[in-house]
């Protein structure tokens, strides 16, 4: 090694370098990524000559600016690299020719003197030294050093991946518990909050790995976005910083040639949206790899040889809905899909993801935004029911929905969506962006569903109620004229969307006016039961008001103003129900393909069964029931014949989306609306034969159903839903005690309520049963053996022993 003067002729002076550093800072047409890279070049050629020709050390770039990446107030992170061949009082001059200038120029210098053993040992003990090397570069002296340090580290990235992903993993998440989600502050940190730049780094790190990769389209623009906004932060402030303060956002706004700091902000929104999103797939991919390699051993020793022909296993694919299956923890499109012919196919995917705890997979979701076309207008019900099944998983549906939208189906779903995306609320107390917050009032609607007759109702005016926002006006107002029209699209009837438009233009009004108005003056309960004029549209606005403040965030919600808001509804609810008569429609005669079907059982002695296709249009406008296939079934009057009947069509997996069981003549008549979760429909003679096997005994529909139930239970594992909740409606019938049961629908759930009911001794009269999206509403009017109504006891003991049946 030999010892060289700082600089040389063809090299910048210290002072040269600070002239021509400021020029390109503030005087030149550079910006963006050539400024970054011009910045990094001069700044090469600066540290370059002062190390001066060497042998036997190297001058090496890491970390950004190994990247090549400096932003104006940017740390340099430089590594002086030696062989160790020179004494260290040597190896210390050269190091003080390097530092001195640089840290006199008043940058901030993250230095190390280290060999290449030195180096790779400290990268082994601390990740982020091993990222840092990950983008070495050679800035001067012996580029053999160099070459070999980045071969090295590399190769040990390469080989240590699977401990030192997870580790890598385990910090980013550590990160967004500290610095929280960029895409949701006001004043984010622009490297270190998830979705940043750190995070944008980790990706290249995992790709570096070669065991997975990130989606790439978007994913350079985003980090540039970021980049540039680092950029125009420095130079505003002068400062070395990554948080976007609020009083410096319209100043950085106009340096990138946007509009104002709310512009400013949905762009910094959206990269980190995207990052985030490219994370999140990747880390899922990274998971299924190391699982994948963890378990290959121990699958070779069961299969054999190499894991089966060719050394090939086939992934397990389990059929979730029509078109869709799970593998490999995702849910992903069958290889029968077929998505330009499905416009429902997208909702259909997305419900059945969330419903079953999985991600959407980008590949499924990818497919379905390039190939699908647009569904017709309004929705088939089909559709419709997919996004209420969708909104009600509670928090699973937040990922799924995320997937959606990396991919533009939601804006192409509901137009407008586009407005309120990424769209930023300056108010402290809103923790989430519009469209976010509607998401998460969603989330929390799915956990009050069993408190209301409508969950349908409930969930869609949740993700309705602030699409108003960042429009002229009162965005309640905007929001009501927004929401009729994309009601009517969905395909909702007249009076169900004036109930929606309502919930959206008055969702504020229970909690302003129960914080500031006097309950006991009578104009207070007028002025909500005059916007509000019916009490199942009361019982909606109560828990949109909840799951609006619960979303919101801490402060918008508390014990005090929860009790204000539910006294000034038990008032208006009085005041609603004076003289009111019970809400409730008596069957009407049947049909007389119904007696038809009725005198064929009491001919035979046996099930009658009737099965057709309702075709789309045929429901009244404001039904809540969907259509369908209508399947009719009459039975000779017996006990046991609603679980048997509701038990069979769950083996043959038909979803129930609802159903009217009566006494006709002497024989119980059924009446069912399902759909098949995938496949055909079975035949009626196969399902004939079928029914009088389970009621003669010989099918055991209990143990069958068990089975299924326990492998269903085994891959649901975690997910949870509000509890069911049974309750006795007063008023509700004078011949018959009338029990209604809100619970998650799952497969038998019907079959699990009939005999509950019959293990409790009560006798089925009727039943009124509706599925909507994943909530099932249901209503029985049971009575003793003798056919009156149960006393006040008997019936509060019914519902609990059939509340705990459910939630067990």
């Amino acid at each position: 090694m030999t010892d060289t003067p700082a600089t040389t002729a063809s090299d910048p002076r210290p002072d040269g370098y600070a002239a021509a550093r400021l020029r390109l800072l503030h005087q030149g047409a550079l910006t963006g990524p050539p400024r970054r890279a011009a910045l990094a070049r001069l700044t090469d050629q600066w540290l370059a000559a002062l190390l001066g020709e060497a042998r036997g050390v190297a001058l090496v770039a890491v970390g950004g600016y190994g990247r090549g990446e400096l932003s104006p107030r940017s740390d340099l992170d430089v590594m002086l690299l030696h062989d160790g061949s020179a004494d260290a009082s040597k190896i210390a001059a050269v190091a003080d020719r390097v530092w001195y200038p640089v840290w006199d120029m008043g940058l901030a210098l993250d230095h190390s003197v280290r060999t290449p053993a030195e180096a790779r040992k400290t990268a082994a003990g601390d990740l982020k030294v091993h990222l840092g090397l990950l983008d070495a570069r050679h800035l001067g002296g012996d580029d053999r050093l160099t070459a070999a340090l980045r071969a090295t580290a590399y190769a040990d990235w390469r080989a240590q991946a699977p401990l030192r992903l997870p580790e890598l993993r385990e910090l980013g998440e550590e990160r967004a518990r500290r610095q929280g989600e960029l895409r949701f502050l006001l004043e984010p940190d622009l490297k270190e909050a998830r979705g940043g730049l750190r995070d944008a780094t980790a990706l290249r790190a995992v790709a570096a790995s070669w065991l997975a990769d990130a989606p790439r389209e978007g994913l350079e623009r985003a980090r540039g976005l970021l980049l540039d906004t680092r950029d125009a932060l420095h130079l505003v402030t002068g400062r070395a910083t990554d948080r976007l303060a609020l009083q410096e956002q319209d100043q950085i706004a106009t340096a990138l040639g946007l509009p104002g700091a709310d512009a400013l902000l949905r762009e910094v929104y959206e990269a980190a949206r995207t990052v985030s999103y490219a994370a999140d797939v990747t880390w899922r991919e990274v998971g299924r790899v190391l699982r994948a390699r963890s378990g290959r051993p121990r699958l070779r020793r069961i299969l054999g040889g190499r894991g089966g022909r060719g050394g090939f296993v086939e992934p397990e694919r389990v059929p979730l809905a029509e078109g869709v299956v799970e593998q490999d923890g995702e849910a992903v499109l069958a290889r029968t899909a077929r998505p330009e012919r499905d416009p429902v196919l997208p909702l259909r995917a997305a419900a059945a993801a969330a419903q079953a705890g999985l991600p959407l997979s980008p590949h499924a979701a990818r497919r379905l935004a390039a190939t699908v076309g647009p569904l017709p207008v309004p929705w088939p019900a089909e559709a419709r029911e997919a996004l209420v099944t969708l909104l009600g998983a509670g928090e699973p549906a937040v990922v799924v929905w995320e997937a959606l939208d990396a991919e533009g189906l939601v804006s192409r779903l509901l137009p407008e969506w586009e407005h309120v995306r990424s769209r930023p609320q300056r108010n402290p107390v809103h923790r989430w962006t519009v469209d976010r917050h509607l998401v998460e009032t969603a989330v929390r609607a799915a956990g009050l569903a069993r408190g209301v007759g409508r969950p349908d109702l409930l969930l869609v005016a949740a993700l309705l109620h602030d699409i108003g926002k960042g429009r002229p006006g009162d965005h309640s107002a905007a929001g009501e004229a927004l929401t009729r029209e994309a009601a009517a699209r969905i395909g909702f009837g007249p009076a169900d969307t004036e109930v929606l438009a309502t919930l959206v233009r008055h969702h504020l009004l229970l909690v302003e006016t129960a914080t500031r108005r006097d309950l006991d003056d009578p104009a207070t309960v007028r002025a909500v039961t005059d916007a509000v004029a019916h009490p199942g549209t009361l019982e909606l606005l109560h828990a949109l008001t909840e799951a609006d403040a619960l979303a919101t965030g801490p402060a918008a919600w508390s014990t005090w103003r929860a009790s204000l808001v539910a006294d000034l509804v038990r008032r208006a609810a009085a005041a609603l129900a004076d003289g009111a008569a019970p809400d409730r429609r008596a069957p009407g005669p049947p049909s007389a393909e119904d007696a038809r079907v009725v005198a064929e059982a009491l001919r035979t002695g046996g099930p009658a069964v009737r099965l057709r296709s309702r075709p789309e249009g045929t429901a009244p406008d404001d039904a809540a029931v969907p259509v369908g296939v209508e399947l009719t079934i009459a039975v000779p009057e017996r006990s046991g014949v609603l679980p048997a009947t509701a038990g069979l069509l769950a083996l043959h997996r038909l979803t129930v989306r609802a159903a009217e069981l009566r006494a006709v003549d002497g024989a119980l008549l059924l009446n069912w609306r399902v759909a098949t979760e995938f496949g055909s429909l079975p035949e009626p003679a196969h399902l004939r034969n079928d029914l009088v096997r389970v009621l003669d005994g010989s099918l055991d529909v209990v143990a069958r159903l068990a089975e299924r139930e326990a492998a269903y239970s085994d891959r649901r594992r975690g997910i949870t839903h509000a509890p069911p909740r049974v309750t006795v409606a007063a008023g509700g019938s004078r011949d018959a005690t009338v029990l209604e049961v809100r619970a998650q629908d799952a497969p038998g759930l019907l079959h699990r309520i009939g005999r509950a009911l019959e293990a409790a001794g009560v006798w089925v009269r009727s039943a009124h049963v509706s599925t909507l999206g994943s909530n099932a509403v249901d209503a029985f009017y049971v009575t003793t053996g003798e056919g009156a109504p149960l006393t006040a006891g008997a019936a509060a003991s019914v519902a609990s022993e059939v509340e705990q049946v459910l939630g067990g």
